[in-house]
């Protein structure tokens, strides 16, 4: 049974920077494509990041592009979203999922993920 364990959030101001952490265990990691989601209050969940086994692809919504990157080290079982710039409109719980796929899988829908860990709070606030 594979399980994630996400880390690394926190209160940071506009502008900041913080880098998440989702462990992996019980299983290889190299077989799942990972996901980051994320969920404000009141908002529905949003695909925000997505990496697939080997690296090779990756996706990130518009809405962090450019500042936010994905990584993995499956040696280590781990996947980081390092975020950058961040906004008062990053707040949110941040959710990383895994899903047997492919080796260029890498999808922003939640309903193709099958594993979920329990969140990390990431507040933005001046």
């Amino acid at each position: 049974q594979l399980m994630l364990v996400e880390s690394g959030g926190g209160l940071v101001q506009p502008g900041g920077s913080l880098r998440l952490s989702c462990k992996a265990s019980g299983i290889a990691l190299e077989y799942y494509a990972i996901g980051w989601f994320r969920q404000a209050p009141g908002k529905e969940r949003e695909g925000v990041s997505c990496i697939s086994r080997t690296s090779a692809s990756t996706n990130f919504a518009d809405s962090v592009k450019g500042r936010f990157i994905i990584s993995r080290d499956n040696a280590n079982k781990t996947v980081f979203l390092q975020m950058n710039s961040l906004k008062l409109e990053d707040t949110a719980v941040y959710y990383c999922a895994a899903a047997m796929k492919p080796y260029s899988f890498c999808s922003a829908y939640d309903y193709e993920y099958s594993y979920w860990g329990q969140g990390t709070q990431v507040t933005v606030s001046s």
